[in-house]
């Protein structure tokens, strides 16, 4: 004679209530263990934004027709860039560099070639900046008189496009970048002929 051993119902809701609650537990633990990793890494290779200085800059021609207040520009500049970063590199896509004056665009766009910079990599950006009447404003030949009795010409040498950062095989997405330099130029006496060149190489402000 066999024996039958029946399971209430209520036995078999507690049964599954555990087998839940510990399927929970396991996922929070390796939810909180995926998240703590990922922390860590964020923590040891954290990138720090790369680093912009301006070398050199040599102002050709800077030329205001008038009427209609229409400008000439020829300017040459060098900016260096470098990896702060022992583990992680970077790539740089869409780059863009131009002149400024007072906050008015005085050359047109010149583009740069995508290039990727390795750890610690130190790359030199050389451009040449023409502008073929660029309209400015009323103001502009004023602001320049205005600096050529001081003496000095202060112009911004801007930078943008995107990068990317770089850590073993994995890449991250497009990250926007701003570069922001200040150039000091030094006039020339009335009839000196020559460029006129950067009192002295400067550090530019970077944000990402």
């Amino acid at each position: 004679m066999s024996l039958l051993v029946a399971t209430s119902p209520k036995d078999c809701s507690k049964k599954g209530f555990h087998l839940n609650k510990k399927l929970l537990y396991g996922f929070s633990a390796l939810l909180v263990s995926i998240l703590s990793l990922v922390f860590l890494v964020w923590l040891i290779l954290h990138p720090t934004k790369p680093e912009f200085y301006l070398k050199d800059t040599a102002v050709y021609e800077l030329s205001l027709a008038s009427p209609p207040r229409l400008l000439n520009s020829t300017i040459q500049t060098t900016i260096i860039s470098k990896n702060p970063n022992a583990r992680v590199g970077i790539y740089y896509d869409q780059l863009r560099t131009y002149a400024a004056y007072k906050g008015q665009q005085i050359t047109a766009d010149s583009a740069l070639p995508p290039f990727y910079q390795g750890h610690q990599d130190i790359n030199i950006l050389s451009s040449s900046l023409n502008g073929i009447s660029m309209p400015v404003a009323p103001s502009f030949g004023y602001e320049v008189s205005r600096d050529q009795t001081a003496g000095k010409l202060y112009l911004e040498l801007k930078l943008d496009g995107k990068l990317r950062w770089k850590v073993g095989s994995w890449v991250s997405g497009s990250y926007r970048i701003d570069v922001d330099c200040v150039a000091v130029i030094v006039l020339r006496p009335g009839g000196d002929p020559g460029p006129m060149s950067l009192v002295q190489g400067t550090r530019c402000s970077t944000t990402v």
